[in-house]
């Protein structure tokens, strides 16, 4: 099997001053379950090179069991500095994509036609596609073939209000994820804040938070066993 992982490459969090990028437990969780399945993984984001690390997810507060993995793994770490262009990928080399979340794609990966594209190229193969936190947001310009929102009609979840309003980002993010999903017509669902939470809807897969990434990596290896 052959992944394809998605990440961002944007790294300022508005007009803060203040760094973002990916959030590190939502790379490693679901690259490490990927790997224990025995997939070939392929990291790719919109500049290539190594992604930007949001520098809150490497704090002790927020490291697990696989971000320790991680961080005593040379060949995962050389993997994620290398990571190739994203315009460089076809869809139809992949059995899955999975998008880690971090404040980042909010920025680039919503927006980017190319990532747009990708999603597209997933969906209309039937192939499954992950989301997880605030990843889901990639989903903001995503059609279907008919040209409605992908996720119009669709059960979805991705980063809530609350859990934005906890981190005090509120009135900084570009977009918030549980409204845009409301306002294009998709059936937002929502468990406790932090805990796990993740929805299969077809070959449609979101998480949550942070705690959803492993959740999200077996839901879409269970869909292309």
């Amino acid at each position: 099997m052959k992944v394809l992982m998605v990440l961002t490459s944007h790294d300022q969090l508005g007009n803060t001053g203040r760094k973002t990028g990916f959030w590190l437990e939502e790379f490693a969780a679901p690259y490490y379950a990927f790997k224990d399945a025995g997939a070939q993984i392929v990291l790719a984001s919109p500049a290539g090179g190594q992604p930007p690390l949001d520098p809150v997810s490497d704090l002790p507060d927020f490291q697990t069991e696989q971000t320790h993995r991680f961080a005593a793994d040379p060949a995962a770490q050389q993997a994620l500095a290398n990571t190739v262009k994203l315009d460089t990928v076809s869809a139809a080399d992949f059995d899955t994509v999975f998008y880690p979340g971090g404040h980042g794609p909010l920025w680039d990966l919503a927006e980017s036609p190319t990532s747009i594209a990708l999603i597209e190229a997933f969906e209309r193969a039937g192939k499954p596609i992950g989301f997880v936190c605030h990843a889901p947001g990639a989903l903001r310009h995503v059609k279907v073939a008919n040209g409605e929102p992908l996720v119009k009609g669709r059960r979805v979840t991705g980063f809530s209000n609350s859990e934005e309003a906890a981190v005090e980002l509120t009135d900084v993010v570009p977009f918030l994820v549980e409204d845009e999903f409301k306002k294009l017509g998709g059936l937002y669902e929502k468990g406790a804040d932090w805990q796990s939470f993740v929805i299969v809807d077809g070959t449609l897969v979101t998480g949550q938070n942070p705690g959803s990434s492993s959740d999200v990596a077996k839901a879409l290896l269970k869909l292309t066993a």
